[in-house]
Order: structure tokens, then C-alpha cells, then sequence
């Protein structure tokens, strides 16, 4: 399960966007924290904190601690506006989350073992139905990630949510069916094998040169 992130962040006394440009123009990311049948809380956070976070992957699913005004609050990250041009975090809403209380995030599926599986050494082809799975989950026990272990598909083999490691005590929001993650499909074309004699298996006995005329 997820461990805790902890952000530091500074309160902000106004919200609109006047109040986000004058929070950005400080080198800061404003950003809102709301839910819980709690008013919003506006914040601002550093740029590099945010950034790092981003860039570690899964960070949707990912539980953090934000540190504002001498108290602790616990929140998923549910947005991040970013510049059209040059990506940079604009703005962040967080939502908060109360203990006891399921929340949907959707967490990501990591596929492990590619190059053990006897179907894709022989040229499967495997197709990703589902990256991330939606589910329902407690504040305390958020996963990282699903592992997928591809190990032992063969080609025409299904990877279904049963399969998955990880899902122990997670109630998938799918819940009428044990719905596929990947499908490890056959080639489009299987290599020719040739037998003896230069001949493909199931075709033709391939050309042979002719001898050079004596002169």
C-alpha cells in the first residue's frame, strides 16, 4: 500500500484569478483543497515539490499529507492545470479525505514479466485493454499500483482483474463481471518455417540456382 507523502504548503488568504497570478509571479503553485463537507482550504506549494511528484508516475492514486496553517491534511490529487506551451503547473485541486470514507481513484496497472511469457516470445501481441483500474478505496489503504504478471500467458490468453496482485481488500468499481486488463493475441503473421531441402513448411520447394554453362 501507498505510503504518505507530506507537502509543506502556505495558506492563501484570496481566492481568483488575480490571486493566482499574484501566487505564481511568487515562484508558487496555487492550488484548493475541498471535500469532506469541509469549506475549500486555499494553499500554495512549491513548484519542484509538485513536479516531483508528477514525474514518479501513479501519482493519482497516490496519498499525501499537506501541512498548512499548524494542522495536517490528508488528500488525493484531482487536477493539475498546466501551461498550454510549457507544461508548468498552474494550478492543483486536491480533495480531502476523511477517515472511514471509500473514495474512487483509478490505479494504475504495472506489466511485469514480457520477456518470460512463452506466448510473446513466440510473437503475441499484447494489447493493453485497461492501464488503470477504478476503484473504491480507503484513505488508509491506497495502492501504489496493480502488478500484472505476464509470465505465464500464452498466445489467446485473457489477463482478467482476478489475476492481478495487489487487489486484496479493493472492490473494483466493475463489479458484474471479472473484466479483462490485456489479451495476448496471436500475429498477424507467423514466420515461414523452412524444412530440409529449402522448402517452407506447408509450401513450395523454394528455387534453386541454375548451374553455369561450361564454356
Amino acid at each position: 500500500m501507498a505510503n504518505l507523502v507530506t507537502i509543506e504548503a502556505e495558506a492563501r488568504e484570496r481566492a481568483g484569478k488575480g490571486a493566482a497570478r499574484a501566487t505564481r509571479r511568487q515562484g508558487k503553485v496555487p492550488a484548493v483543497i475541498y471535500g469532506a463537507k469541509q469549506a475549500p482550504t486555499m494553499i500554495s506549494i512549491d513548484p519542484k515539490v509538485l513536479l516531483r511528484e508528477m514525474h514518479r508516475g501513479g501519482w493519482r492514486s497516490r496519498l499525501f499529507e499537506i501541512k498548512h496553517d499548524g494542522q495536517t491534511t490528508r488528500a488525493l490529487i484531482r487536477d493539475v492545470s498546466v501551461h498550454p506551451v510549457t507544461d508548468v503547473p498552474e494550478h492543483v485541486d486536491f480533495q480531502r479525505l476523511a477517515t472511514g470514507e471509500k473514495m474512487k481513484i483509478a490505479v494504475s496497472v504495472h506489466f511485469s514479466n514480457e520477456a518470460t511469457s512463452p506466448g510473446i516470445k513466440r510473437g503475441g501481441m499484447l494489447n493493453v485493454v485497461r492501464h488503470t483500474v477504478e476503484c473504491y478505496v480507503d484513505p488508509d489503504s491506497v495502492p501504489d499500483q496493480f502488478e500484472a504478471d505476464l509470465g505465464a500467458m500464452e498466445i489467446n490468453d485473457n489477463l482478467r482483474w482476478s489475476n492481478l496482485r495487489g487487489t486484496d481488500g479493493i472492490r473494483p468499481v466493475i463489479q458484474d463481471r471479472d473484466f479483462v486488463i490485456a489479451t495476448l493475441a496471436a500475429p498477424t503473421k507467423m514466420p515461414d518455417v523452412v524444412v530440409d531441402g529449402g522448402t517452407p513448411a506447408g509450401g513450395t520447394k523454394a528455387p534453386t540456382k541454375a548451374a553455369p554453362k561450361k564454356k
